[in-house]
């Protein structure tokens, strides 16, 4: 049986598919498809991607309920910063795949969650149960995992509507001279590369905010705040600026020296308001030992230990 919703428009929704992208828990994608099949219609009419909304239009969408997991639990272990009915705010490890993809089908903190969690959000589908965002496999740090979708929902909208703040620390290449930097840029996939994106013309609005923390001459530490939430923004932008993330072996040197194991960017603050009580929210993770060894490590050498 399909599940079937019902919006309202407000003044300025503008594009149709721009405006369910920050209602729904859909990929823009996703949302595409199922307004050229025809599971999509504003004022009981079909639609194209494209129509402009006007105040008071009704937009109904239907959709396939969401399928059980076939992704296996597995006990591995999972820092869970804090958890109710609606959410789980998760520490991952740097090396830890967010969920099951080509080459890594196990392992995975999807796998890690269905074990420990009894409840997830379906609306990520078999493979994504209750994941809002990602972040890369060798980044650290938080993340907010639904428990069921209306909390998916709300969490998707905050993320969207640009509430939701994430923050992360990094040691960058080489010297920031601003104490503060916005790089807005729009990213899209590699032309050169596929498997890489990169700053383009033609790709989506992505932002970045940028404050420096500690100076070490050949290194900065920084945090990065998104504004976006593109793939790999924090690091194609930086390596756009020629100030790629230390230990990314993607976007930046080749050689590394401070940190074999993955970038040095660590996802270290999350706000969000509860999606049930409207509570602001602000969880805050340490910094990773090796990140810490590696700021100690700086430090001595400049002399500011």
């Amino acid at each position: 049986m399909e599940n079937e919703t019902t919006i309202t428009a407000e003044a300025g929704a503008g594009r149709l598919d721009k405006f369910l992208a920050e209602k729904i828990p859909l990929s823009r994608s996703q949302i595409k498809n199922a307004i050229l099949s025809g599971d999509v219609q504003v004022n009981g009419r079909s639609a194209k991607p494209s129509d402009k909304l006007r105040a008071g239009d009704t937009v109904c969408i239907r959709q396939e309920p969401p399928k059980a997991t076939d992704t296996m639990p597995e006990d591995i272990p999972v820092d869970i910063v804090y958890q109710d009915t609606s959410i789980a705010v998760v520490n991952k490890p740097q090396g830890m795949v967010v969920h099951p993809a080509p080459g890594h089908y196990t392992g995975t903190l999807v796998n890690a969650l269905l074990f420990h969690l009894s409840d997830l959000s379906g609306v990520g589908g078999e493979v994504r149960p209750g994941i809002v965002h990602r972040i890369d496999k060798n980044t650290s740090g938080l993340l907010v995992v639904a428990k069921n979708d209306a909390a998916h929902a709300s969490l998707s909208a905050q993320i969207a509507a640009k509430t939701a703040r994430r923050i992360y620390a990094a040691i960058v290449h080489g010297n920031i001279k601003e104490e503060q930097l916005r790089i807005d840029q729009p990213i899209g996939r590699s032309r050169r590369d596929r498997k890489k994106m990169a700053v383009d013309a033609a790709g989506r609005d992505a932002v970045t905010h940028i404050r420096v923390m500690e100076r070490f001459g050949e290194y900065t530490y920084i945090e990065a705040e998104l504004e976006t939430g593109r793939t790999h923004q924090i690091r194609v932008h930086l390596a756009h600026i020629h100030r790629p993330v230390a230990g990314d072996d993607v976007y930046g040197p080749k050689k590394v020296r401070l940190h074999n194991g993955g970038q040095l960017l660590h996802a270290k603050t999350l706000i969000l308001a509860h999606p049930e009580t409207g509570e602001q929210m602000t969880f805050a993770a340490p910094l990773p030992g090796y990140f810490e060894r590696a700021l100690s490590g700086l430090r001595n050498k400049a002399g500011k230990a």
